[in-house]
């Protein structure tokens, strides 16, 4: 009996159609296998060379790309989306509030009934029920997303845009969240109010609008508000809550859904085909944020190729006092000239006047921590990644130990709350509490509109592991913000003779201040007074070579991804994850495989833009002002699509 050929269409619609909703916050790509079967797939040995995908784009038939179309063939079927469907809520309902994750509805409920909540049960999903100034409240919960986006037709053609939201099991049969969908969906016929309580961020607003218009059938909801799971904050958030959700954050967070979509499953088309049409069949995937920062590391890569060490000399000469007192000074410049080194053979035995300056440097207190700088010193100082350092942050949150953590803001928003965890502190960090004498933090220059900086909450519980490094990183940097500023001594000694100049610097820590608390990779170098007259009693010549530029770390990655503002502080560690698992790069000091290279290669040929980071900077700009607005927001988000849309019917021209 002959075997049955895998479907392609199927092994890319498992691959492309399902999002895991414990992951899908953190993704902005669309996951692939990383390790497909031999059965599904033939093993491609130069994937990605720009010859196959200009031969394959020759043979290709070229289709005209249609706005929204839906391309039909004889075997396909429709799929029916999610719609909105209002339903009346009862009047004489319970108000119902809906978390993010079972841990946040667990400590809404705790926190509202001040621990006198009942939990129930049912099919593994739990839920709490109590009663609060007469009113019965009802706490449930999702696990994360519990819709995902898909095309409406089922299709391999490309470029496609016809896509909706659907529950996650009717996209991936062995999804385990259909058990949430259920309890909500019956939680809400006894409801008389909706409030939700998701993250207060761009995610976590999309996880709750589906909520209420799909699950409930509401057009809006009453909104918590809060950046720590701890009992005050979470009573004053639902005492105070919010009339609407807020609608900026849900209609940025669809739209980046449905382009990351849209860019991600067009694009992996696109290669595919290409690659196919060579006659090789490979899954491949790339992704707007994707392709900008794998180039950013195969560029550097290519550097590193292309570099030619040259060999330059460094000048250092013994001198002696008339104390007897010895030092060694450095020639201010490095020799690239071998013919130049006469000159400074010529100089032992020369005498000289020797001058020290010293000068005194006042370092403040580094700022509260965001997201992007906690990771980067998490890695710097424990080699914890980027991708660990936030799970690391997001669990002690759930714990209610420190503040949210997917911020961008360095700033203290609540001081008299702040001294009040210092407080709290002292009891875990007495003899570093005695270094906070000011009444007043330190802050930094970044803001956040939904977040303030990353803090303790003064609560405590059991930790270790990352978890423990990560909050001890967190809790040091937060108390050395109210300390003293340090103050350093820098001493020069220079020598000059002739034209030549040469010194040697020391430094020394005068007041540690701050750097008594938070730690600091800053070592003291103690070198002696020297003035007057000197004499040469030996000069030393070494040799050396140029080192190429150092290849990006997983910290220093993702710094360079901020600053040229692609992605989002939320999903930048995700984004250098699914390079590692594509096998487009590997190791700590990162380096670009031969497929990352051989794909960059390709695409700087045949279709730029898709690496190009314009247009995705320009991308995060759009998602910026629909965040912001207040008004026509649907509108916003349409134009924003339709943009997208003529530029990968662009792009799939380059692939056809």
């Amino acid at each position: 009996m002959p075997h049955k050929k895998k479907d392609s269409l199927a092994v890319e619609t498992k691959e492309f159609r399902a999002l895991d909703p414990e992951n899908v916050k953190k993704t902005v790509e669309i996951p692939v296998k990383e390790k497909p079967s031999i059965e599904e797939l033939e093993i491609v040995e130069k994937v990605g060379d720009p010859e196959v995908i200009k031969k394959a784009k020759a043979r290709t038939l070229s289709k005209p790309a249609r706005k929204r179309s839906i391309v039909r063939k004889k075997n396909s079927t429709q799929k029916t989306p999610s719609k909105f469907k209002e339903t009346k809520l009862k009047s004489d309902g319970y108000k119902l509030i809906i978390t993010e994750k079972p841990q946040a509805a667990g400590k809404i409920a705790a926190a509202l009934s001040n621990g006198k909540d009942n939990k129930i049960s049912k099919n593994k999903v739990s839920y709490y029920e109590f009663e609060r100034n007469g009113d019965k409240i009802v706490v449930g919960c999702a696990v994360g997303h519990l819709f995902s986006v898909s095309q409406i037709a089922k299709g391999s053609d490309y470029p496609i845009f016809d896509i909706g939201w659907y529950p996650n099991f009717e996209v991936n049969k062995k999804d385990f969240t259909k058990a949430y969908y259920n309890v909500l969906k019956s939680l809400v016929k006894g409801a008389s109010e909706i409030i939700v309580a998701t993250d207060f961020d761009v995610e976590g607003e999309v996880i709750g609008y589906n909520i209420i218009r799909y699950i409930a059938g509401q057009k809006d909801a009453k909104r918590m508000k809060f950046s720590s799971l701890t009992a005050d904050e979470l009573q004053k958030s639902y005492e105070n809550r919010l009339p609407s959700i807020e609608w900026g954050q849900a209609i940025a967070g669809e739209t980046r859904h449905f382009l990351d979509w849209m860019y991600g499953i067009n694009l992996s088309r696109a290669l595919m085909s290409a690659v196919k049409k060579a006659g090789k069949f490979k899954i491949m995937s790339i992704g707007r944020v994707q392709g900008p920062a794998l180039r950013l590391i195969v560029d550097k890569e290519l550097q590193i190729k292309d570099f030619k060490p040259s060999p330059y000399w460094q000048i250092f000469l013994d001198v002696i006092d008339k104390d007897g007192n010895k030092l060694t000074v450095k020639h201010n410049r490095d020799i690239v000239d071998k013919n130049k080194l006469d000159i400074f053979k010529k100089l032992e035995g020369r005498e000289s006047e020797a001058s020290t300056k010293k000068t005194k440097q006042t370092i403040i207190p580094p700022p509260p921590f965001d997201l992007t700088t906690l990771q980067t010193e998490a890695y710097k100082f424990h080699g914890i990644t980027p991708s660990n350092t936030l799970a690391s942050a997001q669990k002690l949150y759930l714990a209610g130990l420190i503040s949210y953590p997917r911020t961008s803001s360095q700033k203290i928003n609540d001081i008299k709350g702040a001294l009040d965890v210092l407080k709290k502190l002292k009891k875990r960090y007495g003899p570093l509490i005695e270094h906070a004498v000011n009444s007043k933090p330190v802050e930094g220059k970044k803001s956040d509109p939904a977040h303030p900086a990353i803090i303790p909450t003064g609560q405590t519980g059991k930790i270790e592991g990352y978890e423990l490094k990560i909050y001890e990183l967190i809790a040091k940097r937060f108390i050395s913000c109210f300390c003293e500023n340090s103050e350093l001594e820098n001493k020069k000694v220079e020598i000059q003779i002739d034209d030549l100049k040469f010194n040697v610097k020391g430094m020394e820590i005068l007041k540690a201040g701050w750097m008594n608390v938070y730690p600091v990779k800053m070592e003291e170098k103690e070198i002696k007074d020297m003035n007057g007259k000197v004499k040469v009693e030996k000069v030393k010549i070494e040799e050396k070579e140029t080192k190429p530029p150092k290849r990006y770390s997983p910290a220093s990655i993702l710094s360079e991804l901020e600053k040229r503002n692609l992605g989002t502080k939320a999903t930048r560690a995700n984004i250098l994850e699914t390079l590692y698992n594509r096998n487009y790069i590997k190791d700590k000091s990162i380096k670009a495989t031969e497929l990352g290279m051989n794909l960059i290669e390709s695409l700087k040929k045949n279709s730029p833009v898709i690496i190009d980071e314009k247009l995705t900077r320009e991308i995060e700009k759009d998602m910026d002002v629909i965040r912001g607005s207040k008004n026509n927001l649907k509108e916003k988000e349409e134009k924003i699509l339709e943009k997208a849309e003529k530029a990968l019917i662009k792009i799939s021209k380059d692939f056809k």
